[in-house]
């Protein structure tokens, strides 16, 4: 099947490493290799590398390039400007539909950790024959184990059967809930955290698009006759000159009238903050998640990124990021304002802090 993965946001929560030019997808935030670099690793087992599409921007274009060798130029689609998921995958679905109209496409993140790399692949397996076989839109749920209000839910269908192993039907898809929603959903049973990982025939999808959004259809669907000709790139600009900006989501998961979905067990994390890399790292004797050379002393609970000694007294549950001009200090349960202090620079103009 065809892999299409998405790898233009700006990663503004992982400042000071992220930058404009390097979001979190261009790091080795998880481990050796760069996020992208372990994305594309982990789907090469179900899609060869002239069927792996990478969906981004101009300015980041050219280090995924050199990251990704493999990669043929020809599959780096360069958005002109952000407009959200549903654009992004109407696009990628054209360029796939041209020459393979009745292939499975699955839509990926490029910046999710994926514990279980073999679990992963199994469940990709299965979602493609569901979406084969069905002809339906089929999306990865994960398992909640804790009351989360920082994602939307899935609810499926616990008691009917598809008649596949493990697919189940979705009923409804929730916004991020309050507390006492979330701890209902867990209780309840039937409810999956929505991983924003998908799987469907490049048909079905422009199918659902057309019908669902229809203008955005109209105006990125021409697009798909001009695939590897010198016109493309004025065609796609002109596309996305009148596309709104809407989530595939809200523009067509939560509209559509066929929809399953497959519970994930393999290790997920949507990396979405500093406080997600020092829960999947590995810890000292005091709860410490520490990369270079740092020195701790009464200290827990810590994470540190840091580039020259580094010492720490008498604090926990913080988080130290540096890098070569800029030191981030933070409570690790502040973690989701540091996009505050991109705020903060760009009004500024700190432009060469962003």
């Amino acid at each position: 099947m065809y892999i299409v993965i998405m790898a233009g946001g700006k990663g503004t929560r992982f400042w000071p490493r992220s930058r404009a030019a390097t979001p979190k997808q261009l790091l080795d935030i998880t481990g050796e290799q760069t996020m992208i670099q372990q994305t594309v690793e982990r789907v090469l087992p179900v899609s060869g590398p002239e069927k792996i599409l990478i969906v981004t921007n101009a300015e980041q274009a050219e280090e995924l390039q050199r990251q990704l060798p493999v990669i043929p130029a020809e599959n780096i689609i360069i958005e002109p400007v952000g407009r959200n998921t549903a654009p992004c995958i109407c696009l990628a679905a054209t360029k796939i539909h041209k020459t393979a109209p009745g292939e499975v496409m699955a839509v990926l993140p490029a910046d999710h950790h994926i514990g279980s790399p073999d679990a992963f692949v199994a469940s990709l397996r299965i979602a493609e024959k569901a979406a084969a076989d069905t002809g339906a839109l089929v999306t990865f749920g994960i398992q909640p184990n804790a009351p989360e209000t920082g994602y939307g839910y899935i609810e499926y269908d616990a008691g009917k059967s598809t008649g596949l192993e493990n697919v189940f039907t979705v009923l409804n898809f929730h916004e991020k809930p309050d507390r006492k929603r979330a701890q209902q959903y867990l209780a309840q049973g039937n409810f999956l955290w929505n991983s924003g990982m998908f799987i469907w025939k490049t048909s079905v999808i422009l199918d659902y698009i057309e019908n669902l959004l229809p203008a955005m259809y109209a105006g990125i669907k021409p697009v798909e006759e001009l695939w590897d000709t010198p016109e493309i790139g004025s065609a796609i600009a002109k596309a996305y000159e009148q596309s709104e900006s809407i989530s595939i989501d809200y523009g067509v998961m939560e509209k559509a009238d066929n929809v399953l979905t497959i519970p994930g067990d393999f290790g997920w994390n949507d990396i979405g903050s500093w406080s997600a890399i020092y829960d999947i790292a590995p810890k000292d004797a005091d709860g410490n998640a520490l990369r270079g050379d740092v020195v701790m002393v009464d200290a827990g609970n810590n994470f540190v990124h840091a580039q020259k000694t580094t010492a720490i007294v008498g604090l926990d549950n913080i988080v130290v990021v540096e890098t070569d001009d800029a030191v981030l200090v933070c409570a690790r349960d502040r973690v989701q304002d540091v996009r505050k202090v991109v705020d903060e620079l760009e009004k500024k103009g700190r432009k060469e802090l962003l």
